[in-house]
């Protein structure tokens, strides 16, 4: 049989390993897609050291990779004609529920309660030149010009977690004018999120949290009012640059897509009475809230987790009109190693992808 090349965590704790393997032959229901670019996500890293073991528990090896965009060039018996075609150009929608349960009835297949699966976390990923997946979570691409598989990649996650959580934000009626609205974490997902709460603004001030001047230059140049930086910066501190900045030392909405201990001390203290926080980021596994705060003051947290299937289709809508932008690094696929560990380091200003001849 044809062979590929494709990486795979075979113990948590160590680097990934290469080699050659058979290229998937898709099932009834699935379509083979030649790899064209995939994303490298915090969460791969986190994978190969044993972060969702609990979680989303696999058998190893695994072959890790989630934000794929590639071309068909295969299907099975049972994939409708006329749909999706040898050659188109698609995205993937990686959380892959069983289809029964309420989430699922609901559309939020990443929300899966039954016997769901996550691309990358179980199903081989697109940490390899093919991928066997479901057509129904296929998204066929139109792109303009100049848009290729490195561009689509990162909507899967890095565009569209945070499309969903600033969503949860708006319906709660904080981004009108006189209100400050909070991105937290300029990281992939981030640089995202800041163009999101740009263009849902309605009038509110955005500003952006980070610890790192470049991702602050770069959330600047992304639609944010503001930037701050955080790093050794106390609440009362921050407090003070966002009345200089905005008038106002409380704020009425933030997104985290950081999600570790720091940035959620920071978030809940700065957070306005009756206001929300959103989280996205997984940067800790356990973390500790200011209850007396968050209940005498009705602040709201909300988990945001992935998205949906409709999720995606309107960032790729956003994106194929020109709306949205993203800082992308390609990547060559032997240089996976040591690109994860930058990843980790928070040394990437955008996103990383791995490209495919």
């Amino acid at each position: 049989m044809a062979k590929m090349k494709a990486a795979f965590i075979w113990k948590f704790g160590e680097p990934l390993r290469f080699d050659e393997v058979d290229i998937p032959t898709p099932k009834a229901d699935e379509l083979l897609i030649k790899v064209g670019a995939c994303g490298m996500c915090r969460s791969d890293y986190q994978q190969m050291h044993g972060y969702f073991e609990v979680a989303l528990p696999a058998e190893l090896p695994i072959i890790p990779g989630h934000e794929i965009a590639g071309r068909v060039v295969g299907k099975g018996s049972l994939v409708p004609d006329g749909q999706l075609g040898e050659g188109d150009l698609v995205l993937v929608d990686p959380g892959w529920g069983d289809g029964t349960c309420e989430q699922c009835v609901k559309g939020n297949t990443q929300l899966c309660t039954g016997a769901g699966r996550w691309l990358g976390f179980g199903p081989p990923g697109g940490y390899a030149e093919y991928v066997a997946v479901p057509y129904q979570h296929a998204i066929k691409l139109n792109p303009a010009e100049g848009q290729g598989p490195e561009f689509f990649a990162p909507l899967t996650d890095a565009g569209a977690t945070p499309y969903r959580g600033i969503k949860k934000l708006v319906e709660r009626g904080k981004f009108t004018a006189g209100h400050t609205v909070v991105v937290t974490g300029i990281g992939g997902l981030g640089s995202y999120a800041v163009q999101y709460a740009r263009l849902f603004s309605g009038g509110a001030d955005i500003v952006a949290f980070s610890r790192t001047q470049d991702k602050l230059d770069l959330a600047l140049k992304y639609g944010a009012d503001h930037a701050i930086n955080t790093r050794d910066a106390t609440p009362e501190q921050v407090q003070d640059q966002l009345e200089e900045l905005t008038g106002r030392r409380r704020v009425d909405a933030i997104l985290d897509c950081a999600g570790g201990q720091d940035s959620l001390d920071l978030d809940f203290r700065i957070l306005n009475s009756g206001s929300d926080v959103a989280q996205v980021g997984l940067m800790a596994s356990d973390a500790t809230l200011p209850v007396n705060l968050v209940v005498g003051s009705e602040q709201t947290w909300h988990g945001s987790f992935w998205s949906n299937h409709q999720d995606i289709s309107e960032v790729v809508a956003l994106a194929t009109a020109g709306k949205i932008q993203n800082t992308i690094t390609p990547v060559k696929f032997e240089d996976i190693n040591e690109n994860l560990e930058r990843v980790a380091r928070g040394d990437v200003v955008g996103r990383q992808v791995i490209v495919f001849d």
